[in-house]
């Protein structure tokens, strides 16, 4: 079989092989062979000595790699003539191991040749080819080390320090409120003493605990007020207190009134105990109901904490597998989420999404990435005043993400490169020129989707466009 295929006629017909003159056809045809792999079977292993190299003849095969101790495909092929393996044949004397595990998706018919062999000729049929492939890849390998590893120490420096700051404000409310809650308590339980050695009648005390679980009650209900209405509604409860006897009221008015309370709210009071006890019991009801708005006080900090943490999560895709049906909601929501910091106080978020969208197939952490760099992209553009718009819709059998923002748009001869790596419009020092490319690769290579971008000044928009349905080689 071997040789009625392998000719120097069939080695032309595929794209690697057609410009070698005859004699290294000859070669190639005395030391190559064919190979044939049912369906399902893993034909290379990563980390795995690498003896040979592939060429595909026929079938499909896709190709993964371990990160972190997971199983991640990296791309699908069925192009006659692609090659996987020893594909670094050419570098130094020692072949590195595989770089990656090869499976066979439908039966595969390989052309395969011995990478030590391979090596030894490739050097001397293309002596300056062979040392600017061993330069490239140095390089390639040095500056990818070197940047890839400060682009994800700066990443993650970024995204920690944001999640700080945004844990601490709702941690030092929860621990202000508890101390102030603490001091209330004491309060409370020191004129419900006052009260108690007054001899009230307990049918009174009973309906006084009445009002106040009433009252206590109309906290969470209570609409808020704008400044002006606040101030006058302080005014309406102060006057009230005053006409009352009430010392020191402008202390009550501002509890009163941030609980909901009104005038006629005090009247109610008023009717259950009487002139003589009105002043211990309103005290008393100020203790509990500031408690009460301590306790929700607290309540929305842990809550925001939770929150945050579970952000955090959904972003890490912690303890999730790698590739899953997702709602890429929640990929956009966490990001934003981490990045709210960096976003800051004069950037406008708009989020218009189509929440009746399918979920779809991904490797939802890496699509975290390309959420990470386009509104990181987006942000550094509006130099901090602006609006970042967010929109999620349906295009034909795919999801559409868009991220826009109203920065000074993409000048026209940058646009055709923006995607190219290490190309970057930001001042040396302050862009790698990686996000976007990386980005690139991972909707495009990974997820069989599209991105593209329309720019004008003030209307910039990534569109990021993602299938519905699992992707197979074309």
């Amino acid at each position: 079989m071997t040789e009625a295929v392998l000719s120097r006629g069939f080695l032309r017909g595929l794209f690697l092989f057609e410009s070698l003159d005859d004699e290294q056809l000859d070669w190639i045809v005395a030391h190559a062979k064919v190979e044939h792999y049912p369906a399902g079977v893993t034909v290379i292993s990563e980390g795995a000595e690498a003896t040979c190299f592939y060429v595909l003849l026929a079938g499909a095969l896709r190709l993964t790699k371990q990160v972190s101790g997971a199983e991640v495909e990296v791309t699908r092929s069925d192009q006659r003539g692609a090659y996987c393996g020893a594909t670094r044949f050419y570098y130094g004397n020692n072949q590195e191991p595989y770089a990656m595990s090869v499976h066979a998706i439908t039966d595969l018919d390989f052309l395969t040749l011995p990478a030590a062999d391979f090596a030894e000729r490739f050097r001397s049929w293309f002596p300056m080819a062979t040392h600017l492939l061993e330069g490239s890849y140095l390089g390639w390998r040095n500056a990818d080390a070197v940047i890839g590893a400060r682009r994800r120490l700066l990443a993650l420096g970024e995204l920690a320090a944001g999640l700080t700051h945004e844990l601490n404000n709702p941690a030092a409310a929860a621990v202000r409120a508890t101390a102030s809650l603490r001091e209330r308590v004491a309060g409370m339980r020191h004129k419900l003493a006052i009260l108690a050695k007054k001899d009230i009648d307990p049918d009174l005390l009973e309906q006084l605990i009445d009002v106040q679980e009433e009252l206590v009650k109309q906290v969470d209900a209570a609409e808020p007020l704008t400044a002006m209405a606040q101030a006058d509604r302080e005014d309406e409860i102060g006057d009230w207190l005053d006409e009352h006897g009430i010392e020191q009221g402008w202390d009550l008015a501002s509890i009163f009134t941030s609980a909901g309370l009104t005038p006629d709210s005090l009247d109610g009071v008023l009717s259950s105990v009487g002139e003589d006890l009105i002043d211990g019991a309103l005290r008393w009801l100020a203790y509990a109901l500031e408690t009460e708005m301590l306790m929700g006080e607290i309540e929305d900090s842990t809550t925001r904490i939770s929150s945050l943490v579970g952000a955090a999560k959904q972003y890490s895709q912690m303890d999730r597998a790698p590739h899953q049906w997702i709602d890429v909601h929640d990929g956009l929501d966490s990001t934003l989420v981490m990045m709210g910091s960096k976003i800051g106080q004069g950037i406008t978020v708009v989020k218009d999404y189509d929440r009746s969208l399918p979920s779809v197939p991904a490797y939802a952490g890496e699509l975290n990435q390309v959420w990470t760099n386009l509104i990181d992209n987006a942000v550094g553009a509006m130099g901090g005043e602006g609006t970042l718009t967010v929109r999620t819709a349906a295009r034909d059998d795919q999801v559409l993400v868009e991220i826009g923002d109203t920065g000074p748009g993409i000048p026209d001869q940058d646009r055709q490169r923006i995607f190219e790596p290490f190309f970057t419009t930001k001042p040396v020092g302050e862009g790698t020129g990686l996000g976007l490319d990386i980005s690139w690769r991972i909707v495009v290579d990974r997820h069989g989707g599209d991105l593209r971008v329309e720019s004008r000044p003030g209307d910039t928009r990534f569109r990021v466009l993602l299938p519905v349905t699992e992707q197979s080689p074309e």
